[in-house]
């Protein structure tokens, strides 16, 4: 009797492992749904990102007329010479590329597709900036995750509900539909003289390293700049006001309209968080540094041209500070205080 159930018990289980094994065999092999279609999934979208990737880099070294070979492609994608080697190889199968002595560039139909993909980038950045709340450097890199993924006609939808933008964040033309995109203008910043007025029309998002630098200085497309100074290579420049120095580096990443004639000095703007506790102050403003969600929620609370602020109290640990504009006590962080312009009131009695 004891033998007899053993043995069950014993059946029992290599038929409920049978059914495991027959199961995870099936997960695996199971046709679009298991695990090697999920693997196979995955390689051919890295491959594609891949490909799109280097179509846009392509595409980037055509628009500012700079050659492109293997190696160049291996360090802005930062893979191997050998998977940058297969991936031309893909490339020129699909007829994306051509080769003439080391030299890559694009096709008629290669350029087509780096246009698609780069207007569905630069309508996403520009989404991201204007209307969510996600953090300036972010901007590109969370671009650049979507664009690989979103589809063109979502994309389309979007740019509809926003008016259809011509310029993304950074200043960089959003292509057409039809695939056009204006000749490239400006001077690199670092390329001006003592003595020239300009307005920055456009900021490198890449490197991030850089990028984020900029703008921590304040920096954006539309801002007005007077160079003061060349010395060295490094370049010295009057921005709202006040003083700004960058090495050669940093102001190659800037782009800049030369301004005609005599342009007046934009005029300094004094900032909210310089505010001390009873001061009063007119606000002239918000920075076009601030974007998207923070923007909107400042405007909500009265933070606009023309309204009266003043500073009324200090939290605890001293950010936020308490501000009465519009009737209402309202807490602003100095982050959000530093990108709101006013005009001091003399009178602190008004």
């Amino acid at each position: 009797m004891i033998t007899l159930l053993t043995v069950g018990i014993q059946s029992g289980i290599l038929f409920f492992f049978g059914v495991v094994v027959v199961l995870i065999i099936f997960w695996i092999f199971w046709p679009k749904k298991g695990l090697i279609a999920l693997f196979s999934k995955i390689k051919m979208n890295n491959q594609r990102v891949q490909l799109e990737d280097a179509l846009k880099y392509l595409f980037d070294c055509e628009y500012n007329k700079n050659l492109c070979n293997m190696n160049s492609i291996a360090g802005n994608l930062n893979i191997s010479d050998d998977s940058a080697s297969q991936l031309i190889e893909r490339l020129l199968v699909l007829g994306l590329v051509t080769m003439d002595d080391n030299t890559i560039s694009l096709t008629d139909t290669g350029r087509s597709y780096s246009l698609r993909v780069i207007r569905v980038h630069r309508i996403w950045e520009r989404y991201l900036a204007d209307e969510t709340s996600v953090a300036q450097a972010d901007w590109h890199n969370e671009a650049d995750r979507i664009e690989h993924f979103v589809t063109q006609e979502d994309t389309e939808k979007l740019a509809a509900q926003m008016g259809n933008p011509v310029f993304d964040p950074h200043g960089d033309p959003i292509p057409s539909i039809d695939g056009e995109l204006p000749e490239p203008k400006g001077k690199l910043l670092s390329n001006l003289k003592k003595g020239v007025t300009g307005r920055i029309i456009h900021i490198e998002d890449e490197p991030r390293s850089i990028y984020e630098q900029l703008v921590v200085e304040g920096l954006y497309p539309g801002m007005q700049v007077y160079v003061t100074d060349v010395d060295k290579g490094k370049t010295t420049f009057i921005a709202n006001g006040d003083e700004c120095t960058l090495t050669p580096l940093f102001a190659s990443q800037i782009t800049v309209e030369l301004l005609s004639g005599t342009v007046p000095l934009a005029p300094k703007y004094e900032l909210l968080s310089s505010l001390a506790i009873g001061e009063k102050a007119e606000i002239a403003g918000i920075s076009p540094n601030c974007r998207g969600q923070q923007r909107r929620r400042l405007m909500d609370l009265g933070v606009v041209a023309g309204s009266l602020v003043s500073a009324e109290m200090k939290s605890a640990s001293g950010d936020p500070i308490g501000y009465r504009v519009m009737g209402a006590t309202i807490g602003i962080r100095k982050t959000q205080a530093d990108l709101i312009f006013v005009h001091k009131k003399n009178d602190t009695n008004e």
